[in-house]
Formats: C-alpha cells, structure tokens, sequence
C-alpha cells in the first residue's frame, strides 16, 4: 500500500521545514475534527468511507473484551493527542479501536509557556511540558454531549483526568470526583493520570497514601461500575510500582496503563533542541517514542508476572511498527496505545501494525490475540 505521508508529508515536515510543532499538532486537530463530521450531506462525511478503506483493517482475530467493552483490535490513541476531545468522532475511521481523550482537568488550564513541544527527530521522539493544557472538563462534557447526541462512536472511548495545577495535592481527591462527575455519562472507562511529569507535585501522588483517596473517591462515584485505571511513569523504583499494583488490586481498578513519558535522558542522539538551542538535558519534560520502548516494555513484562496476568495492562511507548506492538503483548499488554509513533509513522500506521499482527498469529500458530497475551512468560 501506498503511503504519501512517509513519501512526502514526513520528509517535508521533520526535515524540510522548521515549523513549530505545536501549530502543526493544532492544525492536524483541525483538520481531523472536519473530516469526523457526521453531516449525511456534508463534503466530511463523504470521506468516511475512503478512510475506512484506507486505514481501517476488520479482523476477528483481533478481537477482543475487556470490562464489558468491545475491542474490534487492541491498537488504541493515547491521550494527550485530542486533549479536548474535538476530533473524538474521528478516531474509529482512522483504524483504532478504542480512542483515550485528554488530559482534561476539573478548571481550564492553559498550561506551560510555550515552546513546550519539541521534536528530537534523530532519537525518533518527542519532548513534552504541555503541563494539561485543555479546556476543563465541564467544557468536554459539553462538546461531548453534542456529539453522542448524533451518534456515539462505535469504539470504547475512555478519558484521562489530571489534576488542576491551581487545585493543591490535599485537594487532589475532590478535583478528580468533579471532572469524573462532570465527564461520567460520556466515557466508557476512565483514567487516572497521576504520572505526567509536567503538573507540579503530580507524580508524588503516585505514593500509595496519596492515590488512595483519589481511587477511593472515584469508585464512591462510579455507581455504573465503569472500567477506572490509573496510569503509572516508567521511572518509578520496582517497590514504588509493586505498591500501586497492590493499591489498584486493594480498590479494584480495572487495569493498569504503563507508561506514561519518562524523565531520563540516558542514551540520547539529539544533544540540543532545534527551536531553542538549548541542551536536552537540561530542558524540562517528559519524552515519549523509541527511547522509551524498552524500559515500558519491562514495566509491563513485571506487572503480568507480579499480577499473574490477571490484571489486564494498557501497553504504550515506543510502538512504530507491529514488531514493537507484538513485543508489547507478548510481554504482557493486552491493549495498547500510541501517540509519538503515529506522529512519526502517519495516518497509515494502524493498518500496518494490525496487518503485522496478524502475520505475527499465523507464524506462531495462535488463532486469536488474546492467546498472545504474556507469550514471552510462556516460553
């Protein structure tokens, strides 16, 4: 199949052009929520059924459920892409099966001074210190209200709550309840973020005493018994993981999502940021990509082996290609997401995954996905 991003649209745009990588990011938003439009009528609408043809690929094989909820192929959008939730339509035409919208916080936030996004092209990655920037969850409820109202989309939707920077960490617990009751009526399963590197205090909250009362407050609220997980840092020491493994058991959690970006540096090609000339090392952020495919991969091989593959993992970081998805779920993800990958790889990138998947079930004789789940601890 023929690819025009990786032909023409990537070249142009990490190595032809020097254009902020945020203005891009906001006009792919863009363009992504005119082509979601349901309008019968609508030139968008007419689209729908080339995108399906192009990026959508319909398997049994890849099916699968979890919580209740269909997967049609475990590949899903990480948050952090459409924080606000304006292209939410969109998603099941570009061949995911599951999409995660936000960060959203209980207040609107503009987040960290730009720049704050940048491209380390050599190291195929991205370095981040968006720090939640996003309308509010009261806004999201709004728009998604609008949208569901049309049509519900026709793959499990979930919802990243973050804390608001302005709220203090006492007050953590009350700030998560609001958004999750604000958003609850429009999100199939819901996460808790307490790991982004770029909120001020946020990760100390991945310390057992202080994400308890968040847990705690959410399942009060969560009368329909909705998929909650909470989404951990891959820099976290082993006992500091075994303890929210043991926390998410204790207030049961759905799953766990590992990882978010990490704050090491180690191994870098790229010594300075282009829009800035300063040294990475130095730069505040979290980075996502290939340098974080390993050490997310190990994250998610301990949490099967110390749950004993009952507590189902969210695998994301570092997936370009269906060798990189594959290594995820033999180590023990039973779904997973990506962000920088696609950034890299292009719109086409789903269907080449979910194509290598299925070659990876033949060539080792499994008739379903599922039966790939934590091969690595097999063998």
């Amino acid at each position: 199949m023929k690819d025009p991003y990786r032909q023409i649209v990537r070249p142009l745009l990490f190595h032809g052009v020097t254009l902020d990588p945020e203005f891009l990011h906001r006009r792919a938003i863009n363009l992504l929520t005119w082509l979601g439009q349901s309008q019968k009528s609508g030139v968008a609408a007419q689209a729908h059924p080339w995108l399906r043809q192009q990026f959508c690929l319909a398997d049994p094989r890849l099916a699968q459920t979890y919580w209740g909820l269909p997967f049609a192929n475990p590949l899903g959008l990480a948050a952090g892409f459409d924080k606000d939730g304006e292209a939410a339509p969109v998603w099941p035409l570009m061949g995911f099966g599951f999409a995660e919208l936000g960060t959203v916080t209980r207040h609107p936030q503009p987040g960290n001074p730009q720049p704050r996004l940048f491209r380390l092209v050599k190291d195929e990655a991205v370095l981040n210190r968006m720090g939640f920037n996003n309308h509010g969850a009261a806004a999201l409820a709004k728009r998604l209200a609008t949208y569901w109202a049309s049509a519900r989309p026709t793959v499990p939707i979930g919802i990243n709550l973050g804390k608001s920077k302005v709220t203090e960490l006492a007050d953590a617990a009350e700030d998560y309840r609001f958004s999750f009751q604000q958003l609850y009526p429009y999100g199939d399963y819901f996460v808790v973020n307490v790991s982004s590197p770029n909120t001020p205090g946020l990760r100390s909250l991945q310390a057992t005493d202080q994400l308890a009362p968040i847990l705690a407050a959410l399942q009060e609220e969560n009368r329909d018994h909705k998929p909650i997980l909470v989404k951990i840092a891959p820099d976290l020491a082993y006992p500091d993981l075994d303890a929210v493994i043991d926390l998410a058991l204790a207030h049961g959690l759905a799953g766990i999502i590992a990882t978010n970006t990490t704050i090491a540096r180690t191994g870098l090609q790229t010594k300075t940021l282009l829009q800035t000339g300063n040294a990475v090392a130095e730069e505040a952020g979290g980075i996502s990509g290939a340098p974080l495919r390993q050490r997310s991969t190990a994250i998610i091989h301990y949490i099967y082996q110390r749950t004993e593959g009952k507590l189902p993992i969210v695998g994301v970081g570092g997936i370009f290609t269906a060798a990189d998805a594959w290594e995820k779920i033999a180590a023990g993800a039973s779904l997973l997401q990506v962000y920088t990958g696609w950034i890299y790889e292009g719109p086409w990138m789903a269907r080449r995954i979910l194509e290598g998947l299925l070659t990876q079930l033949e060539e080792h004789r499994l008739t379903t996905i599922a039966e790939a789940v934590g091969l690595s601890h097999r063998s």
